[in-house]
């Protein structure tokens, strides 16, 4: 068995996340919402000029689950004014975090999660947070499970449809 591997992702790396960005969002999101609306969203959310941008921003990062030199997911964490909701400049945002289907169970998502977690430290953040759909109870319950507690709601368009998130956080003074 060949170790999972997590990597920063450059823009080198733009095609590949673009690729994995596309099918892990239409894997986890793609039974419950329009055709129409996920293909507007994928079209836009993981458009090549966006998401170059995004690796550019120095205020966010990328990085990738590998096995087998094979991207099998991705983690996505923003600081200070990349945060995709107004926060303290001292936390941390995990915007992403999706796995492809086939690895599920398989501890890739809490790899990536504790990449994220360390790179909280190192930036001496005093929380971290995320929004999750509220129909995502799988999610839910891995952020839950990882001490995170809802603070708030917000609205994620898709397409035309108005969904709601969850707004979590985990506290992490007591981490340092």
């Amino acid at each position: 068995m060949h170790q999972i591997t997590i990597r920063p992702a450059t823009t080198q790396d733009v095609e590949y996340l673009q690729q994995i960005g596309r099918h892990t969002f239409f894997e986890t999101f793609g039974a419950n919402n329009s055709a129409e609306n996920m293909s507007a969203y994928l079209a836009e959310g993981f458009a090549r000029e966006k998401l170059t941008a995004e690796l550019q921003n120095p205020d966010s990062g990328f990085y990738f689950a590998e096995l087998n030199h094979s991207v099998i997911g991705y983690l996505k964490v923003n600081t200070g004014p990349a945060q995709t909701e107004p926060q303290d400049a001292d936390a941390l945002e995990i915007e992403r975090i999706y796995v492809l289907q086939d690895y599920h169970g398989q501890k890739v998502g809490q790899l990536l999660y504790d990449k994220a977690l360390q790179l909280a430290a190192e930036a001496q953040a005093r929380y971290v947070w995320l929004g999750v759909w509220e129909e995502n109870p799988r999610a839910i319950r891995f952020y839950q499970k990882n001490g995170f507690v809802e603070f708030g709601r917000h609205v994620f368009t898709l397409g035309d449809d108005e969904q709601t998130d969850i707004l979590m956080k985990r506290p992490l003074l007591d981490a340092w």
